[in-house]
């Protein structure tokens, strides 16, 4: 008959056989150390790394492109001045005139008749005023008498002046050199005082007008240079002689002049024209478009940074703009101007500057 063994023997092994179980399901005994290892929740993260650039600012003189159009410098509406049927048109429609040429002719119908009438009245008038000078030394005319003389002399003076405007009257002289553009009239037609009958222009100078928006009125001042494009694609150059003080009601713009030289007496009243004016020079960055921000407020800004390599994000002004550069203000002189990773970073953010270049960018650098 076998033997049995103790209860105590079963009982050991099956303690022994659950430590077991417990050390391979627990066996890690690095859990059980007084010190736990380091996790990385509680290391500090190094700044993120950004880009940079050291960019100078450099002077930059703006333009201002409008469109506009061309007129005369002077234009003058050919009128008559008393009334009477044309006599001659000494200058043919087109023609170019100087000063004081005669450019119309009307008819003098008895006019001389009338001014050798009123010379001779005045001739006789004066006669009796000289004899009355004398009668009155030896008072043998009274004064009263003696001033009707005078007034005599001075009624004919008066009407031989008035004759002789009227003389002058048919005539029409050019007040300035020029070209003839229109005659509206034909020798025997009769003309009234005061109607038109032709136009000069003086095409030696031409006055480009435009309309320029109001926030880019507040930069023009007279004087600035301005350059005119014409349709062929040559210029004129001239300046800049008149800025309205009032914006126009309906657009808000302001109205501005040109002045041109033409030499050559281009025809070129009416015609269109594109204005660009040099605005003064101002310091600007030069810099990609795709580095503008907007702030909060919907402002322009450029992020860059400060000495202490903390991010610093200016308000800044479009000076102006293409597909590959901006010209913005606002900047410091020298700024450490953020190229890459600025849109993962905040203004106040420290971060890690990687330079692109260790040398600053000259003002007279070429930009793509």
């Amino acid at each position: 008959m076998p033997r049995r063994r103790p209860a105590s023997s079963v009982l050991l092994a099956i303690v022994l056989g659950l430590a077991l179980l417990l050390w391979l399901a627990f066996g890690d005994l690095s859990s059980f150390r007084d010190d736990p290892p380091p996790t990385a929740e509680s290391e500090t993260p190094p700044p993120p790394r950004v880009e940079i650039e050291t960019r100078l600012a450099e002077p930059y003189a703006p333009t201002l492109t409008v469109q506009g159009h061309l007129e005369a410098y002077r234009e003058l509406e050919l009128r008559a001045r008393r009334s009477g049927r044309v006599e001659a048109l000494p200058v043919s429609q087109g023609a170019r005139v100087e000063r004081g040429d005669e450019l119309l002719r009307l008819e003098q119908d008895a006019l001389p008749e009338r001014l050798e009438q009123a010379e001779a009245e005045l001739a006789l008038a004066r006669a009796e005023l000289s004899g009355a000078r004398g009668l009155r030394d030896r008072e043998l005319i009274s004064t009263p008498d003696f001033l009707r003389r005078q007034s005599a002399v001075s009624a004919a003076a008066a009407e031989l002046a008035d004759l002789r405007q009227q003389r002058e009257d048919t005539r029409t002289e050019a007040p300035f050199s020029g070209v003839l553009d229109r005659i509206d009239v034909d020798p025997g037609e009769l003309l009234q005082a005061g109607e038109s009958w032709g136009r000069l222009v003086d095409d030696s100078r031409l006055t480009a007008k435009a309309w320029v928006p109001q926030r880019k009125a507040l930069s023009l001042t007279p004087g600035l240079a301005a350059r005119v494009r014409l349709l062929d694609g040559s210029t004129l150059e001239g300046e800049l002689t008149y800025i309205a003080s009032q914006a126009d009601d309906a657009t808000r713009s302001f109205a501005i002049e040109v002045d041109l030289a033409n030499p050559e007496h281009r025809r070129l009243a009416g015609a269109s024209a594109t204005l660009e004016l040099t605005l003064p020079s101002r310091r600007v960055h030069r810099l990609s478009p795709a580095l503008l921000v907007l702030d909060e407020q919907g402002r322009l800004a450029v992020k860059h940074l400060n000495d202490q390599d903390r991010v610093v994000r200016d308000t800044v002004e479009l000076i102006s703009s293409d597909d590959e550069q901006a010209r913005v203000t606002g900047l410091p002189e020298k700024v450490r101007l953020i190229t890459l990773g600025g849109g993962f970073v905040d203004p106040g953010d420290a971060v890690t500057p990687v330079p692109v270049d260790d040398t600053t960018t000259p003002a007279d650098a070429e930009y793509p």
